[in-house]
């Protein structure tokens, strides 16, 4: 017998387009006699087994499904309260965060009901300074950006306390390096391992020719100051939205990692067939 983890009790949560629900009662039946299905609320609602249904935040499982795209996977680690592994089944189009295609997802799931190993994977924590609530961690990117469109916003950023760069621009990410692949990218930055333990800071639309992407150590404390009176959004993942004033300072830390089942470790190689798919749509 090998010495990976065999799961007793398994997650699902379900996007709920037609396709995800056809993927998911195959999982099911995957499942079936051979662990415990537990599903969130409203995929339980929609199959009719609201007895099967919890609230994400609840579960206590030994990994979780996820069956969408990467929002779907993104929205269910903020809900997440215990260390969960999770595995995404790719109904989005590009899945980035998802190992596996749906076509794949019954044979996956076979061979990793014999046992899996997990993987982490850095998240950035936010927060405002002088508020006592935790924002949801960043699994991508934590991003400052002009609340109107056309109107640059003015701000510092600091490492460790000191001044790095003050500029104006129409916003920067604060990124993981798994979050290098997804807005980062599209702003400029680099691609970075997600095995490197760094941050990304990358300005959007910068109005200063020397202004340059950075990678930084995670462990580093990045902060954010606004220096004019136009007001921002922070923005989470693509998934959180907080409007932020000139009064309010940004403040990036190491977070609580996210956890994965492992299914490969061919990272650049999967990463190029993702971009090569999508220069090809």
């Amino acid at each position: 017998m090998n010495n990976l983890t065999q799961p007793k009790r398994i997650g699902m949560v379900c996007r709920g387009e037609d396709d995800d629900v056809l993927v998911l009662k195959r999982l099911i039946e995957c499942v079936e006699g051979r662990a415990e299905v537990i599903l969130d609320e409203e995929t339980a609602y929609k199959l009719k087994r609201q007895k099967h249904g919890m609230k994400i935040e609840d579960m206590d499982v030994d990994f979780l499904i996820c069956i969408g795209g990467d929002g779907t996977i993104l929205r269910t680690l903020h809900y997440l309260k215990k260390p969960t592994p999770v595995l995404g089944i790719n109904m989005g189009a590009i899945g980035f965060l998802a190992e596996v295609q749906p076509g794949d997802a019954v044979s996956a799931l076979t061979r990793i009901l014999e046992g899996f190993e997990v993987e982490k994977k850095e998240r950035l924590s936010v927060e405002v300074k002088g508020e006592r609530e935790r924002m949801p961690y960043a699994m991508n990117e934590a991003v400052v950006i002009t609340s109107k469109p056309g109107k640059m916003l003015h701000f510092a950023i600091f490492v460790d306390g000191d001044e790095l760069e003050r500029l104006r621009a129409d916003g920067v990410v604060f990124a993981t390096p798994t979050g290098s692949t997804a807005y980062a990218m599209s702003a400029g930055g680099p691609i970075v391992d997600p095995k490197v333990d760094a941050a990304i800071i990358v300005p959007i639309a910068p109005f200063k020719l020397s202004a340059r992407p950075t990678v930084v150590d995670i462990n580093t404390v990045i902060s954010l100051e606004l220096l004019g009176m136009k007001e921002a959004e922070l923005v989470i993942d693509g998934q959180f939205y907080r409007r932020i004033g000139k009064e309010d300072e940004i403040i990036i830390t190491r977070g609580e990692p996210a956890f994965f089942v492992k299914m490969r470790d061919k990272h650049f190689l999967k990463l190029h067939d993702k971009l090569r798919i999508e220069d090809e749509k």
